[in-house]
């Protein structure tokens, strides 16, 4: 996605990167089954959030754990950083090439980007349905009623957002459970200096996205009773 926040896909640079060499290779596998659920894996990659991408880097392999008993998950990861530069990889089947992926990108710094994260999970939604989207971050410097009007776009479409907030930025809160309110999904805190806090909520997502409402409800656990709690 370039710097227009109008444009409906997600900008992929010409700067022969590894990540731009991953994206390249990931584009060439073939769509897995229709069967698995999907979900959207979206992280701030700006400059204060390396010891939390560092911490979704070592938990994301929780969630394919998780959906592997249920029938399996493609998780796509979404992430923004620097001057306007949003990304996206095609979905991945296993949490090891989801982690070689983490590892190639570096945060900078910038503003958020969630406007065009949910207008990507719009547009793959219409595509072929997304069962969740998990966003982790802790702030939020766009228009609120931007990103409202495109949640309920989600919210039609049938994807939950699960968005999960480090910190308590009063601000970010706010927004962040009205878009979590107008997709049906959850909004929940963590703290990265607790790790199974998050670990438990990717899980739980997970086995959402995999299998549905019954499949959180089988999972089981503080997470998914949160999560159920919020849910309609």
């Amino acid at each position: 996605m370039s710097g227009d926040d109008k444009s409906p896909a997600l900008h992929r640079g010409r700067t022969g990167s590894a990540v731009d060499s991953f994206l390249d290779a990931a584009a060439t596998v073939a769509p897995t089954g229709a069967r698995r659920g999907r979900l959207i894996f979206a992280l701030d990659a700006t400059m204060s959030r390396q010891p939390t991408w560092d911490l979704a880097q070592s938990l994301q392999s929780r969630m394919f754990e998780t959906a592997s008993l249920l029938g399996g998950l493609d998780v796509q990861l979404v992430y923004f950083r620097g001057f306007g530069e949003c990304r996206a990889s095609s979905f991945v089947t296993g949490g090891e090439g989801l982690s070689r992926l983490m590892a190639k990108i570096q945060v900078q710094g910038g503003q958020t980007q969630i406007g065009k994260v949910l207008r990507h999970a719009r547009d793959e939604a219409k595509r072929q349905r997304v069962g969740a989207l998990v966003f982790v971050g802790d702030a939020m410097e766009e228009n609120p009623d931007d990103l409202a009007a495109v949640a309920g776009e989600l919210g039609l479409l049938g994807t939950k957002a699960f968005l999960f907030q480090e910190g308590r930025d009063t601000r970010t809160e706010l927004v962040f459970k009205d878009l979590a309110r107008l997709t049906g999904g959850v909004h929940a805190h963590f703290d990265a200096s607790a790790p199974d806090r998050l670990a438990s909520l990717l899980s739980a997502a997970a086995a959402y996205a995999a299998g549905g409402r019954a499949a959180l409800e089988k999972h089981g656990g503080a997470a998914a009773s949160l999560l159920l709690t919020q849910m309609r």
